[in-house]
């Protein structure tokens, strides 16, 4: 299955990409990654849909420890970013034989570092319920849920690596159709284990499980053997030839080099969500339910902007390993404003449409009303949201991961924890959500800030900061 595009040669031409085939581009690139983020989100509507029937309590349980699910997520994912971000580079530059051994090495490296996480999440997994304050009635559910999704860790590795390397590879038809399959399966194994089985909550961790793992398994088919830029036998050139893979450290050092100041700010982000979760807990169980399933509703909106981010970082990313700094600029800012505009339209939508999906979540009319009003505070911050996501994903594309994660982390631990202190003691859950609606407008107006400096560096056609890939053709 061959890429969309092929960037390199269109980038490596020299020759003038007009507005409007950048737009395209844009267009074109975003609309998987969207669809697979889209697809991604639905799955925990899903397991938030079935488990809420079965109780306040059991959706209780899932929003307990579902701060520290992202944890582990985020960490996994990070990881990833600092491979992915490589291949951009090396596809931009046309080194597609040099790619497919950086994919060895991501393989490697990340399956080694998802084991160690789930060892690390499986022994923690009896004592995080009681560290983040779980009651009797809710701990049994909370910690299987949790154990479960530590002991899957290494198939969701697999998917975001596989699913990044490949969008940065200018592929974003595998990864989209892939991952909106995973929410398909996801539907049918949580019916078998949550009703089918009576597994309850332990049902929606293995119908996720199950999922990722198919999926797994189906990345690595498309990737290992039909890929045209990893697949273990290539077609450039006149004959059919085998890549020899060997262990490159340098390329290794570079990915922990860039995923480094991602894991701290990913890990550090969600352990603040960790934070805010133990804030809302003496609040009871249905503040905490609410909390969880308008943070579900929520990502509805953000998720598509995630999706451009991803065409951010592959557009930029080739566009930095091909040198062409015109296109870096230009690439960033359209991803941007395509960003802010659908999201804005996304919160709007959401804001008359929240009864409806909260009414789909829940049949909990104290939990639905709760639910409906601190989500309607936070929608007026989307268009800056939508602004940080973006923004961050094409300064990755550029290798910028230090001073913006440095960024997000002040944000959030110092904007967004003192407001919810100073807020919830008077306001309650309503006023941990106005702080979150300040923070993501202090957030997008200091990323695009940053994101305006790193673009005024220019030397020549390359990076002032960052030291360009050589192309083919030069050397």
């Amino acid at each position: 299955m061959g890429s969309n595009f092929d960037l390199s040669e269109l980038l490596n031409s020299d020759s003038p990409v007009s507005l409007r085939r950048q737009i395209s581009l844009v267009w074109h690139l975003s609309i998987p990654g969207m669809l697979a983020q889209i697809s991604s989100i639905l799955m925990q509507y899903i397991d938030a849909a079935m488990v809420g029937f079965l109780g306040a309590e059991q959706s209780a349980a899932i929003g307990l420890v579902a701060s520290s699910t992202w944890v582990m997520g985020s960490l996994l994912h990070a990881l990833c970013i600092g491979f992915t971000v490589q291949t951009a580079h090396l596809v931009g530059a046309g080194e597609k034989f040099k790619a497919r051994n950086l994919l060895f090495n991501a393989l490697l490296c990340c399956g080694i570092f998802s084991l160690l996480l789930l060892s690390l999440g499986a022994a923690l997994s009896f004592r995080l319920p009681l560290w983040l304050g779980a009651g009797p009635e809710i701990f049994d559910d909370a910690f299987w849920y949790f154990l479960i999704f530590c002991l899957s860790a290494p198939f969701f590795e697999v998917v975001y690596l596989l699913s990044g390397m490949l969008q940065c590879s200018g592929n974003m038809k595998i990864p989209g159709f892939l991952n909106a399959l995973m929410c398909f399966l996801d539907i049918a194994f949580n019916f078998v284990f949550i009703f089918g089985c009576g597994l309850g909550v332990k049902g929606a961790a293995l119908g996720s499980a199950c999922a990722a793992l198919v999926t797994a398994l189906l990345f690595l088919y498309f990737t290992l053997f039909k890929s045209e830029c990893f697949a273990l036998f290539g077609f450039w050139g006149s004959r059919r030839e085998k890549t020899c893979f060997y262990l490159d450290w340098s390329a290794v050092k570079k990915a922990v080099k860039l995923a480094f100041p991602v894991a701290v700010e990913s890990s550090a982000f969600s352990g603040a969500l960790v934070v805010v979760t133990k804030i809302v807990a003496p609040l009871g169980a249905v503040s905490l339910a609410a909390n969880s399933f308008a943070t579900t509703a929520e990502s509805l909106c953000y998720m598509p902007g995630y999706g451009i981010a991803e065409a951010a970082t592959t557009l930029v990313g080739q566009s930095f390993g091909a040198r062409r700094q015109e296109l870096v600029r230009s690439f960033s800012w359209i991803t941007v404003i395509y960003g802010i505009v659908l999201m804005t339209g996304m919160g709007l939508a959401m804001y008359f449409a929240c009864p409806l999906v909260f009414n789909f979540i829940t049949p909990d009319p104290a939990i639905r009303r709760l639910s409906v009003e601190v989500l309607r505070i936070e929608l007026f911050a989307e268009p800056l949201f939508g602004a940080s996501i973006v923004a961050m994903g094409a300064l990755r594309g550029r290798g910028d991961t230090f001073v913006p994660s440095l960024l997000n982390l002040f944000s959030l631990w110092v904007v967004r924890l003192s407001l919810s202190v100073l807020l919830v003691k008077s306001y309650g859950l309503k006023g941990i959500w106005f702080a979150m609606a300040v923070e993501l407008c202090f957030r997008g107006i200091v990323l695009l800030l940053r994101l305006t400096q790193t673009l005024q560096f220019r030397s020549g056609r390359g990076c002032r900061r960052f030291r360009c890939i050589p192309r083919r053709r030069d050397l």
